[in-house]
């Protein structure tokens, strides 16, 4: 008996978790969005890593990357209900949450939401509106609710929030700050397309002939569907030694002579969640420490911060993460 498991380790896991659903759920996304979207196989891949193990993201990339587009087509490929919110400087906090309006007939206030309660939000140049408004998003990114005038109203699950922001932009932006940056699960930073890329982007276009992006789009998964494989990335199994792996990468930010700030205990669970849902989307119902390599940039990159002197000499927060990754023995 012993001998058939460990020529076929994977005879208890199919029993534990069947995974056969969630990897064609993750196929069937990733197709749809190589209709239109070219290239960026890492950030597709994290996006719905992300999703899967219930967290939001916040995209950075200059202009003309396909930031918003793709955040877009990716809400299309579920069938949830989906907002936009375009961040500006007069945007103002009623404006996302909603507020209560009198109704003359009963001369009672009712509540009368924003586009905040929605599936899939996503927030453009989450950057562009000032801290006030940003605040907002404590609450309802943290607890999937808000609380207005003493009430709570929370949201109808699934819930994400997708924001995208502009790395140049200097003038009318507020940075964010570091608590509302702890609430997203990833940092995904995109890049300029390959030269091949790019010409498959124009032929795609050419080809279009002026057809809207999303028109091939179809939705491949519901809401209660989606519930269903977030629970069993839950049941992923983690084993102590690389929940001591995690817990060494994030205590190692906080004592780092390169880092003035260090992740949170809310990143070492991110951390582990989204380890999870990497494993589950390779097939395994077991984390590797591959997994947790693989999350850990987008995970921390946004979390810490740089020492004063280290920035001026060029380094990045990757090139921390990517130092203390090599100090810490990986478990074997």
């Amino acid at each position: 008996m012993n001998n058939e498991t460990s020529e076929n380790p994977e005879i208890n896991f199919n029993n534990r978790i069947p995974l056969e659903d969630l990897q064609i759920a993750v196929t069937d996304l990733k197709s749809q969005l190589a209709k239109v979207i070219i290239g960026q196989e890492n950030f597709i891949e994290l996006l719905i890593t992300a999703f899967l193990a219930n967290g939001h993201v916040l995209i950075e990339g200059v202009p003309g990357v396909a930031k918003t587009l793709t955040a877009k087509l990716f809400a299309k490929t579920l069938k949830t209900d989906f907002s936009r919110i375009q961040f500006t400087p007069d945007l103002m906090p009623s404006d996302v949450l909603g507020t209560s309006v009198l109704n003359p007939k009963t001369t009672e206030f009712e509540f009368k939401a924003g586009p905040i309660f929605s599936n899939i939000v996503l927030i453009d140049e989450i950057n562009r509106a000032p801290a006030k408004t940003q605040a907002a998003l404590f609450e309802v990114m943290e607890e999937r609710q808000i609380t207005i005038d003493g009430t709570r109203y929370p949201m109808k699950p699934p819930f994400m929030v997708l924001a995208t922001q502009n790395p140049i932009d200097q003038e009318g932006t507020y940075a964010l700050p570091e608590a509302q940056l702890d609430r997203f699960l990833f940092k995904i930073k995109v890049d300029y397309p390959k030269p091949e890329e790019e010409i498959q982007i124009l032929q795609s276009h050419h080809q279009r002939k002026g057809a809207k992006a999303d028109a091939d789009i179809t939705p491949v998964l519901t809401p209660v569907k989606l519930q269903e494989l977030q629970i069993q990335i839950q049941k992923v199994l983690v084993e102590e030694k690389l929940l001591n792996y995690i817990a060494q990468l994030v205590i190692k930010t906080r004592n780092h002579p390169h880092l003035y700030l260090g992740a949170s205990p809310r990143a070492s669970i991110a951390v582990m969640n989204a380890s999870k849902a990497m494993a589950a989307i390779q097939g395994r119902d077991f984390v590797i420490p591959e997994d947790i390599k693989k999350v850990l940039v987008p995970v921390l990159a946004h979390r810490v911060i740089l020492s004063p002197e280290r920035e001026m000499e060029g380094l990045t927060q990757e090139d921390v993460i990517d130092l203390i990754a090599n100090t810490i023995e990986i478990p074997r």
